[in-house]
């Protein structure tokens, strides 16, 4: 395990030393990764320091208002890209290409963000995992593999780079930092994109959002699990009072996990998964089933996609 007090410290150093005297424009999600990033950086460069939230559009129901009440102590600059991200995604099938469409998008907003501030650098909350998984062919992290190869910055600052993540939130408890920051669920870069199995649709996403707030609300307290979602994957004939529906298919997935690497799924008793279905199916119109995933990870993913 990493020695938080000895990691600060030398993060500290390396982001001042690797800045000079240049503004830094960061990605700041409300994750524990990209938080734990903003307060090394804040420690490190002062306002030199400009944090930028992108709302792609593709994030969990209510996540931009509750970002936004979590850091109010900082300047938080709040980007709303919705359009740009979901438009650039109509047609898009494959998972990769989604990916690497979504972390071009991310770029163009930072840079286009960055001139306007006159900031050289780029920093984000890359973790190890996220080097392992798309150097290794799994699947391309938007802030790894989904990166473009022109990138209008003099570097990117990856201070967690050589972390896990349970290492991040150990040293999120080192800094003092929220609770609810240092343990907060873990979600993907790409957004709620990664659980619409194939097209990106609005309709898609604004059943997927329903779909894991009721997920959420269901096992989050109750079974503490690493990450829960649902995802839309594909669509079924279903009954709908006395009418015939082909409505979409709804995952959903609880896992326990350490460090992303691998995941076991959580065991929910029938009568905790029958609400979730009885709620998902009445409360969403279109929805015409509910599953749950009881894959481990490997061989399956956390996420869909």
């Amino acid at each position: 395990m990493v020695k938080a007090e000895k990691f600060i410290e030398e993060a500290i150093a390396d982001i001042r030393q690797k800045a000079g005297d240049d503004y830094v424009v960061m990605a700041l999600s409300g994750g524990v990764d990209s938080s734990v990033c903003a307060e090394l950086a804040k420690r490190a460069i002062g306002e030199r320091l400009i944090p930028i939230y992108v709302d792609t559009g593709l994030m969990r129901k209510g996540e931009s208002d509750r970002i936004r009440e979590l850091f109010s102590d900082i300047n938080l600059k709040m980007v709303d890209a919705a359009d740009e991200f979901i438009s650039a995604l109509s047609g898009v099938t494959d998972p990769e290409e989604k990916r690497k469409i979504i972390g071009e998008k991310f770029i163009r907003v930072f840079e286009r963000e960055a001139r306007e501030t006159k900031a050289a650098y780029l920093l984000q909350g890359t973790i190890y995992p996220d080097i392992i998984e798309s150097e290794g062919g799994i699947k391309s992290h938007h802030n790894v593999g989904g990166l473009p190869v022109d990138i209008d910055f003099k570097g990117v600052i990856e201070p967690l780079v050589d972390l896990y993540k349970d290492e991040v939130r150990e040293v999120a408890g080192a800094l003092a930092m929220p609770v609810e920051i240092q343990h907060r669920m873990p979600f993907p870069g790409p957004g709620l994109a990664v659980r619409c199995v194939g097209e990106v649709t609005e309709e898609k996403i604004a059943i997927v959002r329903e779909a894991n707030a009721i997920a959420e609300e269901e096992l989050v307290e109750q079974f503490k699990p690493w990450q829960c979602l649902a995802a839309v994957i594909g669509l079924g004939t279903g009954v709908k009072g006395d009418i015939r529906l082909h409505g979409w298919i709804v995952a959903v997935r609880a896992v326990y996990s350490r460090d992303a690497m691998t995941a076991e799924p959580v065991e929910v008793p029938w009568e905790n998964l029958h609400r979730i279905a009885s709620r998902i199916t009445a409360e969403i119109p279109g929805v015409s089933r509910v599953v749950y995933d009881i894959t481990p990870k490997p061989p399956a993913t956390i996420e869909y996609e």
